[in-house]
Parts: C-alpha cells; structure tokens; sequence
C-alpha cells in the first residue's frame, strides 16, 4: 500500500477538485496532510519540505514566467479597443453571399484575435457578443453558431502567442533538464517557449484550415443550417468594404502579431521581452483609437493582476503538491509503470494523451500542465519524444478541454453571454465537430511530427 501513496494522493486531489475545492488549496493541502501522515508512518521526511521556500522562489523569479501577465494585459487591452467588430463587420459585408460566409468571417477574425491575445476567454466572450445574434438573425442553426464561436475561441490555445505555451515550456523545459539528468547528461539541452511558439504556428494555421474546410462543406451539404443571402451586418450597413477598409482593419493586429512573433522568431527579444512590447504595443493602439483612458488602464491592470495571481497561487499549490509526490517516490512509481507498457514510448504517449483527454472533461488546462505534465513529462522525453512536439501535442490536447462538456470554460463563457432561449444541449452539441477536428489534428501531427519540427530547425539553423 505504501508504494502507491502517490496514486492515492493523487486521487484525493482529484476528488477534491470535482468537490469544488479551490485548486492551489487542494493541491498545497494535499500534499501538506500527506507529508504529515508519511512523518507519523515513518515513510516520508518532513525535513523535505525545507525545499519548499526555495522553489517558491524560483517559481516567482522565472524570468519566462513574467511573460505571462504581459501577454493577459495586453490581451485584455485589446479586448477594450474593439478592434475585431471592425474587422468582422467588414468581412462579413464581402462574403455575406457565400454560403456559411459568416461563419468563414468568425473563424478569420478569431484567428486573428487569438493570435493577438492568446487568451480563451476573451476571445468566446468577444466574439459570441458581436457575432453570435448576427448569425441567429441571418438563419443560422443555434447549435453550428455557437459551436463555430466556442472553437474559434479555443484558437488561442495553440496559435502563438498563447499562455498555454508560455506554462507549457516553463514545465517541459525544466521536464527535459530532469529527463536528460536522469539519464548521466549533466550539461543539458534547453528547450524554449520560443521553440514551441515555433513549432506551433503551422499546426494552428492547419487547424484554422480544418475549421475553415468543415463550415464551407456544411453550408453546402446544409445550406438552410447556413445560409449566406441575408445583409445584416453588425453595423447594418448595405455598402461592400473595399479591400483597402479590410487592408486598415487588418493592419493593426497583423502589426501587433508581427512585433510579438517576429521579435521572438528573428532570436531579437526572449518570449518575455517580446510580450512587453506587445502589451506596450496595445497600450498605444488603444490610445490612438480613443478606447483607452487613465480609468481603463486602471481596470485593465486589475483584471490582470486578478487573472495572474489565480494562476501563479495555482503553481504555488503544484510545485508544493510536486515536491511531495516525488518525496514519496511517485516519479519512479509512474516511470515503472510506463517501461512495462507494451509499445514502448509510443504505447506510454498514447496512454498519457488519452488519460490527459479525459481530465479535460473535468480540470481545466492550468490544472493539468501544472499537475499531470511535471509528473508524466520527464519520463517521455527521458524515453525519447521529441520535447518541441510533445509540447504542441499537449498544447492541442489540452485544447479540447476548452470544449468538452461538462466544464469545458469555452462553453461557460458563450453560456454567459447568449439568450436563455438557447438551450445548453444545442451549445454541447454544437462543438462535438470541432472536437473532432482537434483530435484529427493530433493524428495528423502523429504521422507528419515534421509539421511541428520544420519551423523549428530551420530557425536553428
């Protein structure tokens, strides 16, 4: 019984969670009560939690993790300067007599607007505000609209830059260290957020091509589900943009993304430096379009303070939980456990993406990369897996847990701000293509890992 401690320690949070418990609570108490009971059993040593100050600050001194409340402010900056109701206004006029044209203008400037912000939220609430009573009006089915709104959302999670990339190279780069210690490498590689926003550009841009391909074939085997001969507008008006309107409204997220992505490809300004002009970059884009006084930034700061802490507390609560569960020897437990798997690292990856699948149902990404990656990482990359296209995997696994009922968030946040008359069933059940469509994305990078590689090395090189 000793020996499986961690799995029942795990468990006990597991259920502490789906008790609603706060989760850098249950993870920090957790382990706190189950290195007192191991120092009374007399198998685990107390003096271990000696270590605890020292990884506390080292989580508040990593210099990638500062990235991310850059990246939420200036995702929330740019939630306020509306700068994606232009845009869809305008696409939506030039290709209102498509069929399913609409759902093509959504999925454009989700895409574009994930790419500047790379925060879920913002972008379902954003989009299912101005978009979603357009497509009801226009004829569109409940349940395609708001599956489209829910999964352009979810565009965020791999489109670079993302949030979930910057914790998922915080965790897999100290994951690849452990994993290449523990095999007698003692001057070990480094992999970067970076690396991974590079690795992740053509595999998004495939999705983005999925999305696009699903709605198009829909609206033509289902054209009354989609219809495209309606002129409502979010704006209301008859008048075709001209390319040069959409080149304007293109222009400034294209310029946002290109300072952001640009700097960190070209090997100009580290992931952290890069996300300080960004939000420098939405400051002044704001400015310029009147959207931003003194009172907005002030509530733009406390929406990021908010949303940084609840994730930096959550880490605290991980990293405490980890020191624990490797205290009791639960690292050697899982390795043990994935070296008697048949199919060897194949059989071992298939394994944790599909357990990592089933927790989206129920944890959110943040839980999951802090809790389930440091454990499972180390012995993956340690068997062989490439650490830049293990992180994209997880990246777009993770994805779905956005959109997997019951406690997909993306359907928590379009469920916000839609009209009762919409049942929740018709929002479920709107996403289950799009989930597919994730999932297909995932053979695809399993049979093509070069898509995730190529950008990568040739950087490098």
């Amino acid at each position: 019984m000793i020996e499986y401690l961690p799995l029942i320690m795990f468990a006990v949070v597991f259920l502490a969670l789906m008790a609603g418990y706060p989760v850098a609570l249950t993870l920090s108490g957790t382990a706190l009560l189950f290195a007192f009971m191991g120092e009374l059993a007399g198998v685990f040593a107390i003096s271990d939690l000696g270590f605890i100050p020292g990884r506390l600050f080292g989580v508040l001194s990593n210099q990638t993790l500062i990235a991310i409340p850059l990246f939420i402010f200036m995702g929330v900056t740019l939630e306020k300067t509306r700068i994606a109701e232009a845009l869809l206004g305008n696409l939506s006029l030039l290709l209102r007599r498509l069929k399913g044209g609409l759902a093509v203008a959504v999925i454009i400037v989700g895409m574009l607007m994930a790419a500047s912000t790379g925060i879920v939220g913002a972008t379902v609430v954003t989009m299912g505000l101005m978009s979603l009573p357009i497509m009801l009006k226009q004829g569109y089915k409940p349940s395609v609209a708001t599956g489209t709104i829910c999964a352009t959302g979810t565009l965020g999670q791999i489109i670079p830059p993302s949030i979930a990339l910057v914790l998922l190279g915080d965790v897999l780069s100290n994951a690849y260290q452990q994993a290449q210690l523990s095999m007698n490498i003692f001057n070990p590689k480094t992999v970067s957020v970076g690396d991974l926003f590079a690795g992740a550009i053509i595999p998004g841009l495939i999705l983005v091509g999925l999305y696009l391909t699903y709605v198009i074939v829909y609206a033509h085997l289902r054209p009354e589900d989609m219809p495209g001969t309606s002129d409502h507008s979010p704006y209301n008006s008859q008048n075709t943009p001209t390319p040069t309107q959409i080149l304007l409204d293109l222009l400034a997220p294209l310029l946002l993304i290109l300072s952001v992505l640009g700097t960190i490809l070209a090997g100009i300004a580290t992931p952290t430096e890069a996300a300080g002009i960004g939000a420098l970059g939405a400051i002044l884009l704001g400015s310029s379009r009147k959207k931003i006084s003194l009172s907005g930034i002030s509530e733009i700061s406390l929406s990021t303070l908010k949303t940084t802490s609840m994730v930096f507390f959550i880490l605290i609560g991980a990293s405490i939980f980890s020191l624990v569960f490797r205290g009791y020897g639960g690292d050697e437990l899982i390795q043990g456990l994935f070296l008697d798997m048949p199919g060897g690292k194949w059989g071992a990856m298939l394994i944790v993406m599909i357990i990592i699948f089933l927790l989206g149902f129920i944890l959110d990404f943040i839980e999951i990369t802090f809790v389930v990656v440091p454990i499972v990482g180390p012995i993956l990359l340690a068997m062989g897996i490439d650490p830049v296209w293990l992180g994209v995997m997880l990246a777009v696994n993770l994805q779905t847990s956005f959109l997997t009922p019951p406690f997909g968030f993306a359907l928590f946040y379009l469920r916000g701000v839609t009209d009762s008359s919409i049942p929740t069933i018709s929002i479920y059940r709107g996403v289950l293509p799009f989930i597919g469509l994730q999932l297909l994305l995932m053979v695809i990078l399993v049979i093509w890992p070069a898509l995730v590689s190529w950008l990568p090395n040739i950087l490098h090189d």
